[in-house]
Order: structure tokens, then C-alpha cells, then sequence
């Protein structure tokens, strides 16, 4: 996947020239040091930037208004070392547009019992001073994180690194430029939505194009090129034959090669960062495209089936928030398709006709050639594998007509029980949390759609901080998830967010 921007993040320690410049001195030298151990700690995906102490409402607001214009700057981290008279943050935070972290910790671990005394006690009153910032920020209604912990614990600087991921996701939410390739299927509800209301709350862009327009793009890809990819397949892949001749293989091959090469020409030429596509609606393309989305959607693209541009938008989010993680298992589309309801072994089969992202693969890859019964092409190339063991989020974004719902349901990805060898797709079994029976009830009263964007390396806390700072309605199914709790708040949501 692309590299994302060199974001950094800003430190803004907030203080007042009540106790002197003695004090304001060792303000500034202790939150250096707090920015330098943040830095060193290795444990954030991002710089953090050291800023001088704010003390005034004219450089608290300037300071503010610079966070916005740099372009580098994916948020701002605010700190109250003493003392710091609210009032003079309003200006500065009601100018304010990037994400926002209140970080509650003070540079000393342990009262100095033997020492302390009133100049201490002035100089470290972040309890004081972190009270005052954070009840103006409440009552200015804005949108917040807030850590508290000892800045040197490992543990809260994991939720630091965890809340950055989340703030490039607000971030890079307004560059999300989705293309649709026809129009979503025929009489289908949940893959709608309002795209208007998608870019106010959102930011994304959803246009469509006709498909020949981007087939023009796969019929001018040079055969030189899509032999060149079509031997890069051949070694990173297992084919398998399943009887079938091997050169007529290679051709079906081959078209997708076309696809990737053309469609991917298609979306940076045009800026986009999502694709959907409709079976119903294929144009000149040869094949329903398979192995070409997945291998897109491998590259850092969003991707939505039949339309379903929510959902294309959603993986690619989700892809930029995972963005250099190490050792990240993948995020990918995907869709609720069979159950298993053996007691005891209950779940659901995720997979879809063809486009599931290798990123979640947990065995090898092959690429099968087999007919789709959908599309009226010929047969398609795809990937076939088995998706990883582990824990992870599917989300559902739903438009309410009123509002939009962010559904979380926690599920726990598992080896299937036997082999599935007539099965031509990508697959995963998944056992919704708190249970498949509670799980998936909770989804359908959520609204919840059959596809999902679904990723092993993002958590609840970080989708429903994504949804907060949108302003949008978040709903968690998890561990903790009753039927009965889950229809009180659905109710209680109604009425807050109408």
C-alpha cells in the first residue's frame, strides 16, 4: 500500500506566567522531555512534535489556525502542566478542525512526600489544571479524546499510538474519492445512502462512470504488460488446472491482468481511492473483475460489491488506519453468505463471488479459473484461500434516513471444521460476539448490511472514536451485548441523534 503522508503530531502544553518564569521554565523543559520519551519509545506510529508553552489566547489560537493549515499535522495532543485559565482556549479551539487529544498526566510519578511544598504544588497541578481545559472543551460540545495515565507507562502509550491511528482515519476521511462502475443492484435497500450527506459528514466524493469508460482503460493495456503481470501471477501464485488446458488458463489469466493494470491506470489518473463494480452491469469487460479487485484492494483500495459505495469507502479507511502496522493481518470486503448452526460450532461463512482482499490470507494462495453464474462472462480468474484464525471488527455503515449508524460487532475468526474443496472463493468463518445466536440477532435490529468492512488490526475503541469525531452513531455488539440493553440504547440513539 502507498505510503501514508509524514504526519506528526502536535504537543501543546498549556500553563499561565502566574508562578513566574522559573516555573514556565520548567514547564517547557518537562514537556520536552515527555514529547522526546513519547518519540524514543518506539511504540507510536508518529512523530510527535514538541510545541512552546501556551500561555495566551492570542498563541493558543494562532498555534491552533497553524495546526489546521499543515498539511503534515494529523492532530494536536494538549496537555495542562499547571494551571491554565480556560477562557483563554475558547477562540483557539472554536477555530480548531483536526482531531483533538486530551492527555491528562503529570511529569512527576510520586508525590515527593519528604519535599513538597507550595511551589511544587503550584508548578504540578496538571489534576488543577486538566479539570479547568477539560470543562471547556465540554461545554464547547467538542468532539475529544482523553488519556490519563504516567506518560512513561507502556500501557498509555499504546492508546496514544492507538488514538493516531484513529485521527489519520478522521484525517484521510475527506480524501476518500470513491468511483462507481454502474449503479447499485436493482431493488436493493442497504447498499443506498445519501452521498450528499456522505460528503458533509464524511468528506468522500462518490461519482460513477459508465463501465466502458473505464473498460476503454483495460482494452488499451499492452500485451507486453499483461504478460509481464500475468509471470509475476504465475510466481507468487499456485495455479490450479482443475483439468482445465493450461494455455486456455493463462488466457482467463490474463484478462484479469488486463483488468488490474487498466482499472488501477483508471483510479490514479482520476484520483480515486475506491471501486465498486455490479455484476449487472459489465459493459466490454470480458470478466467479472476478481482477481484484479483483490489484488487492488491488496494495494491499500477500497472496494464495494454491487454498488455498495458506504462499503468501498469504509475498507479503504479502514486500510489507511492499518497502515504500517507491523505484523498487520489485513483488512478486507466482505460478505455474510451461510451459517453453521451445529451447537456448539456455530458461525458464519464470510466470502463473496470473488473479491476478498489477500491481506487476511492465512495459508496459501491460488488462483482457480470456474464459472460465475452471475454476469453473463466468460469464466473468471480468482484467489482462493482461507482467511487467518484471530480477532477482529466487522463494520457496517448504514444510512438511517435520518442518519448514519456505524455498526461494530467483535468476532472471532476460527479454523472452519472441515474442508470446503467445491467452494471456489476466498473464505473465512467467524463466530460473532457474544454469541452467534445474540450477535447476529443484535445486527439485524442494528440494520446491519451483508456486507462489512472487516480488519484483524483495528479495535472497537478506534472505530467508535472515528464515529464520534464524524458525529455520528456508533453501535458496539461485543462480549457484554443483551438483547434487551441493545434495544434500550437503539431507542435512547433515536432520540439523541434524530
Amino acid at each position: 500500500m502507498e505510503a501514508l503522508k509524514n504526519y506528526k503530531f502536535w504537543f501543546c502544553t498549556g500553563s499561565q506566567d502566574l508562578y513566574g518564569d522559573e516555573c514556565l521554565a520548567h514547564v517547557a523543559e518537562h514537556s520536552k522531555i515527555i514529547v522526546e520519551h513519547l518519540n524514543q519509545s518506539g511504540l507510536l506510529p508518529f512523530e510527535v512534535v514538541w510545541k512552546p508553552t501556551l500561555i495566551t489566547n492570542e498563541l493558543i489560537r494562532k498555534t491552533f489556525n497553524e495546526a489546521n493549515a499543515d498539511d503534515e499535522c494529523a492532530g494536536v495532543i494538549t496537555w495542562m502542566h499547571t494551571f491554565s485559565p480556560a477562557k483563554s482556549w475558547i477562540l483557539g479551539l472554536q477555530e480548531y478542525r483536526k482531531s483533538l487529544l486530551h492527555f491528562h498526566t503529570q511529569f512527576n510519578e510520586e508525590i515527593p512526600y519528604d519535599s513538597i511544598d507550595m511551589d511544587f504544588m503550584n508548578e504540578n497541578q496538571s489534576a488543577h489544571g486538566d479539570r479547568e481545559y477539560g470543562h471547556i472543551v465540554s461545554r464547547m460540545g467538542i468532539e475529544r479524546k482523553v488519556i490519563c495515565g504516567f506518560w512513561k507507562d507502556e500501557e498509555v502509550i499504546r492508546e496514544i499510538a492507538s488514538w493516531m491511528r484513529t485521527a489519520i482515519g478522521v484525517l484521510e476521511s475527506s480524501h476518500i474519492r470513491v468511483v462507481r462502475v454502474a449503479d447499485n443492484m436493482r431493488n436493493v435497500a442497504v447498499t443506498e445512502g445519501d452521498k450528499v450527506e456522505a460528503q458533509i459528514k464524511f468528506g468522500w466524493e462518490i461519482d460513477a462512470y459508465p463501465v466502458n469508460e473505464i473498460a476503454k482503460y483495460v482494452e488499451d493495456v499492452a500485451a507486453g504488460d499483461i504478460s509481464a503481470l500475468t509471470d509475476e501471477y504465475y510466481s507468487k501464485y499456485r495455479m490450479i488446472y482443475d483439468g482445465r488446458d493450461e494455455a486456455e488458463f493463462r488466457k482467463h489469466v490474463e484478462v484479469q491482468a488486463g483488468i488490474e493494470i487498466g482499472f488501477e491506470k483508471f483510479l490514479k489518473e482520476k484520483n480515486y481511492q475506491a471501486i465498486v463494480t455490479h455484476f449487472g452491469d459489465l459493459g466490454s469487460l470480458k470478466q467479472l473483475p476478481g482477481l484484479a479487485i483483490q489484488r487492488l484492494m491488496e494495494k491499500g483500495y477500497g472496494f464495494g460489491a454491487e454498488g455498495d459505495w458506504k462499503t468501498a469507502a469504509m475498507v479503504r479507511l479502514m486500510k489507511l488506519m492499518t497502515t504500517g502496522i507491523k505484523d498487520a493481518k489485513g483488512t478486507t470486503f466482505f460478505e455474510d453468505y451461510t451459517y453453521n448452526l451445529v451447537k456448539g460450532k456455530e458461525g458464519i461463512l464470510q466470502a463473496h463471488m470473488l473479491e476478498v482482499c489477500p491481506t487476511i490470507a492465512g495459508d496459501d494462495i491460488s488462483i482457480k479459473v470456474l464459472p460465475l453464474s452471475m454476469g453473463n462472462r466468460e469464466d473468471p480468474a480468482r484467489l482462493v484461500f482461507t482467511a487467518k484464525e484471530g480477532t477482529g471488527v466487522a463494520t457496517s455503515l448504514v444510512d438511517l434516513g435520518n442518519r448514519f449508524r456505524l455498526i461494530i460487532n467483535e468476532v472471532d475468526v476460527k479454523k472452519a471444521e472441515k474442508p470446503m474443496p467445491k467452494l471456489p472463493v476466498a473464505t473465512a468463518f467467524w463466530t460473532p460476539r457474544p454469541s452467534l445466536k445474540i450477535g447476529a440477532e443484535s445486527w439485524i435490529l442494528c440494520g446491519g448490511a451483508h456486507h462489512t468492512a472487516f480488519s484483524y488490526d483495528l479495535t472497537t475503541e478506534q472505530m467508535i472514536d472515528w464515529a464520534d469525531a464524524m458525529g455520528i452513531e456508533s453501535v458496539v455488539i461485543g462480549n457484554d451485548t443483551t438483547i434487551q440493553g441493545l434495544k434500550h440504547e437503539l431507542r435512547w440513539n433515536s432520540v439523541y441523534y434524530r
